[in-house]
């Protein structure tokens, strides 16, 4: 699918891969609605440029992520949706003092990940299902999972649950939609260089670059991007899920 003049919605496009990709949608010709529950969404727009919208949403939230599809249809035909939105939540099945851990982050965590990505999916894929065919497609979702679906680290446990369940989507996602020409993938990103790890003390961030075998350092978002281009563009990608980390493999801890 070429990039030019399409509508693409990104889903936590106010930092991260989200923004990364956003930003490289729009100098490829894109036209990309934001979805964020940021505070600075619109500052974040401003400065992608390219008349880049945001629109406040909760993915888990039908009325709200219908809002975001709303807003993209008005600017011309939706075409791509690259789902980045997500968070984790450490949790034991059994903490240091024997007790059960927390069902609560649990469901917390698997909503928000899980069923915000089918909810995502759902939306933007019948709103695609509607367009007309361009060389023989009419859209593509990019569902972002992690390397934590394969090797999810100790205290992981809902977070690895809930990207788990997102590669296990995707090829019967692709499968579904086939009959509606709507292509769907997932990236599972190793560990990259987002906000949440610019947090961490230096030696924490030098350790984890250490462990990756090749390139020897954190992913960059705009490699993440790159690959959700690829996606977008290349039309016999479909039903797969692409892991993205430098040929690492997580230890247990």
């Amino acid at each position: 699918m070429n990039i030019k003049d399409i509508v693409a919605v990104v889903t936590g496009g106010a930092s991260g891969l989200g923004r990364a990709t956003a930003e490289r949608l729009v100098a490829n010709g894109a036209k990309v609605v934001i979805a964020d529950i940021a505070d600075n969404g619109d500052e974040v727009a401003a400065e992608i440029g390219g008349g880049t919208r945001f629109v406040r949403a909760d993915v888990t939230d039908t009325d709200q992520m219908n809002a975001v599809f709303d807003a993209a249809e008005s600017m011309g035909d939706l075409r791509a949706v690259v789902h980045c939105a997500g968070r984790g939540g450490p949790i034991r099945v059994v903490d240091r003092d024997g007790n059960p851990g927390s069902l609560e982050t649990y469901e917390a965590v698997v909503r928000l990940n899980l069923v915000g990505s089918f909810n995502v999916l759902r939306l933007g894929a019948a709103r695609m299902a509607k367009r007309e065919l361009v060389d023989g497609e009419r859209g593509v979702v990019v569902l972002t999972a992690s390397v934590a679906a394969f090797e999810g680290q100790i205290g992981q446990i809902p977070y690895a649950s809930a990207k788990a369940g997102i590669v296990g989507m995707t090829i019967v996602a692709a499968r579904d939609l086939a009959s509606h020409q709507v292509r769907v993938c997932t990236i599972a990103p190793g560990t990259f260089d987002t906000p949440i790890l610019q947090r961490v003390k230096p030696e924490v961030r030098e350790g984890l670059a250490a462990a990756i075998p090749h390139p020897r350092r954190l992913g960059r978002p705009e490699e993440f991007a790159m690959l959700a281009q690829q996606i977008i563009e290349n039309p016999m990608l479909n039903g797969e899920t692409i892991r993205i980390d430098g040929a690492i493999r997580m230890p247990p801890r």
